[in-house]
């Protein structure tokens, strides 16, 4: 009764909102991740890129004037790890704030040194555990394969993928896993890549993530996320365990799915 409800009025919410294909498809045209998706998985992409928009608030940070076009990209962004999942593992989240370029959260900051700072560096995104997730325009817009370094980077799978792992013990680099899953394997996985790659950055060698991936274990999930979606066949290559746990995670296997586009 209560999932026909929401249909009902989630519909009535995305008939007012009144966008239609053509405006969808202009808003990812730049983004190559949705080359593919098509077909039916692209049409079910766009229902739940509106649903999206139609479950959650977008405000802006900093008085930025974002537009329609914005939304539609950041939805799709968003939807695409949940494709196979179901928007209901967002659930528990309910406001975007969209700042034009980097933000400064406004809160002390203890840097490496111990030294406390009443506020903290610039970011390009932010997950709260209960609360929003906050992205910055300019690093959505600087989304793909390499453009991190040549590293991969997405913004809004990184922060979405946040959430995920939030809703199992808070951000710890275990979300929920599947039933047919099972968590010692990736716990054991997970773990051998971080030591792995740890001990290669000791030793100056080239790393097929971003570093960031290695401060804690969360954001080593985040930035794995971010890497198995745009740049699925060079994760496949390089942490190829790793790869195939968040295939099983998402249900999806876009290494696969790149070749065929290929």
């Amino acid at each position: 009764m209560f999932k026909r409800f929401r249909n009902w009025r989630e519909n009535k919410r995305i008939k007012k909102m009144g966008f239609t294909a053509e405006q969808w498809e202009t808003a990812i045209a730049d983004w190559p991740v949705m080359q593919r998706y098509q077909g039916a998985e692209r049409d079910q992409l766009r229902d739940m890129s509106l649903r999206f928009l139609a479950r959650k608030s977008f405000v802006a940070g900093g008085g930025f004037e974002f537009t329609d076009a914005m939304c539609l990209k950041i939805a799709t962004m968003a939807c695409v790890p949940v494709l196979r999942l179901g928007l209901d593992w967002y659930d528990r989240w309910y406001t975007v704030i969209l700042y034009e370029g980097g933000f400064v959260p406004n809160r002390p900051y203890r840097t490496n040194d111990g030294i406390v700072h009443a506020k903290g560096p610039g970011l390009s995104g932010e997950a709260w555990f209960r609360g929003p997730v906050i992205f910055s325009w300019d690093a959505v817009c600087n989304s793909g394969a390499h453009v991190s370094f040549g590293k991969a980077s997405n913004v809004v799978i990184h922060e979405v993928a946040h959430k995920l792992d939030m809703l199992r013990d808070g951000a710890n680099g275990a979300p929920p896993m599947h039933p047919d899953m099972r968590s010692g394997e990736w716990h054991a996985i997970f773990t051998a890549a971080w030591d792995r790659l740890q001990n290669d950055l000791q030793q100056n060698r080239t790393l097929p993530i971003n570093d960031y991936g290695l401060t804690s274990p969360a954001e080593f999930f985040a930035v794995c996320s971010e890497t198995f979606f745009e740049a699925p066949k060079h994760m496949q290559e390089h942490m190829p365990e790793v790869y195939r746990l968040l295939c099983q995670f998402y249900r999806q296997q876009p290494a696969a799915s790149a070749v065929a586009s290929a």
